[in-house]
Formats: C-alpha cells, sequence, structure tokens
C-alpha cells in the first residue's frame, strides 16, 4: 500500500526552511517539492498564532497543488520583550522594497533588549501543519530553549540563528554542523512528533496522535 506521504509539498518560499526540512524528511523516501517550485504563492499569514498561519499555509497549499502539504510556522520569542518577536519575526526584518534581511531583524531585537534590559532568555517555537486537499489537518508544535548573545556569529544558519544559543551549547545555531542543530531544534522537536505519528515503527501510517 502506498504511503499517503509518499509526496509532499514543503510549503515555503524560504529556502533555508525547505532544505532543513527535505533533510529531516529524506530518511522516510518523501519526493518534496518546494512551493516555489510549483508556482504557488504564499497566502497572507492573518493567524494569531504559530498553529493558525502553519494551518493557513498548509492548507492553501495542498488545495493548490492537489497533494498533501507540510507547513510550518516559527520564530524567536524573547521573554525580555514579552515574547516577541513572535508570529512577526519575519517581518521584524521587512525592507521598503518588500525583502527580508534578517541582519536588520537581529539588529532590531538587540536594540530593543538593550532598552528594557532584562534577561537574555529566548526560545524558538515551531508549528508543523500537515494538510490533505480539501480534507484533515494536523498540527504538531516544537520548542527549544536559549539565549541570545550579541554579535551575530556563524554562516550557517539562517533567520535569527547566528544570535541564539541553546541551552547547553557554546556556538549559536549557526555556527554548529546542520546535522547537530536539526538534532535539537524547535523544528526537529515538532517533526519528532510528525514523524511518530506518520513514520511509526511498523511502517505503517496510522491516524495522527498528538496533534493540536
Amino acid at each position: 500500500m502506498r504511503h499517503p506521504l509518499n509526496r509532499l509539498v514543503v510549503a515555503s518560499h524560504n529556502e533555508g526552511k525547505v532544505r532543513e526540512i527535505r533533510a529531516l524528511l529524506k530518511p522516510y523516501g518523501v519526493r518534496t517539492f518546494s512551493a516555489a517550485e510549483l508556482g504557488l504563492i504564499d497566502p497572507e499569514e492573518t493567524g494569531t498564532t504559530f498553529a493558525q498561519n502553519a494551518e493557513l499555509k498548509a492548507k492553501t497549499a495542498a488545495d493548490a497543488a492537489n497533494m498533501a502539504a507540510l507547513a510550518d510556522d516559527s520564530g524567536l520569542a524573547v521573554d525580555a520583550l514579552g515574547g516577541a518577536p513572535g508570529i512577526h519575526s519575519a517581518r521584524w526584518g521587512e525592507l521598503p522594497d518588500g525583502n527580508r534581511d534578517f541582519g536588520v531583524a537581529m539588529e532590531k531585537v538587540h536594540t530593543k533588549m538593550l532598552e528594557v534590559g532584562g534577561v537574555k532568555s529566548a526560545r524558538f517555537i515551531c508549528a508543523l501543519s500537515l494538510a490533505f486537499p480539501a480534507g484533515s489537518v494536523s498540527t504538531y508544535e516544537g520548542k527549544v530553549e536559549g539565549n541570545l548573545v550579541w554579535p551575530p556569529r556563524g554562516e550557517k544558519g539562517f533567520g535569527y540563528d547566528p544570535i541564539f544559543v541553546a541551552n547547553g551549547d557554546t556556538q549559536t545555531f549557526a555556527q554548529i554542523d546542520p546535522d547537530e542543530k536539526h538534532a535539537k531544534s524547535h523544528r526537529a522537536d515538532a517533526f519528532a512528533k510528525f514523524i511518530a505519528a506518520w513514520f511509526p515503527q511498523e511502517g505503517h501510517s496510522k491516524t495522527p496522535d498528538g496533534a493540536i
């Protein structure tokens, strides 16, 4: 019996995110297509939570591509900033021309933290949603705790990775090997729950549990 996830749209135009998701799915023989490859348009993210935005992106891509779609919505939540930038993490790097520069976003986080002082604790949060065309959607959440550093360090990551050090580490997510990051990141945490639901050890798909 063919697995329901033998083909999958990764509903993102973020090349770093697509690359990371593909790496996580590779061991399971899933053929992946990015939203950019299929010419899909990102919907406006109107949700108020990571889960709502992930579900919106997954449903939109699944219906447009007529195949299962996996979308994540993730971001950085800084305790000293009351959880900001949160769901607006990418928007903090928006430029007047519509492009995004995470160097600008990281500088904004640093500036605001200097203004308020306080602890440097933060976490990355990920909501991962799987949707089928005109069908069900399941969402899994993950997170990784850590602290922020300045100035940015490393060239291997993307987004806010250069200023985030996970608890127990001394290097940022942009300094450590990508495989090491994949094993401990917020996305990996959400993926572990997704994989347990759809690729259990006995090799048969099942109705997902642990979804929200």
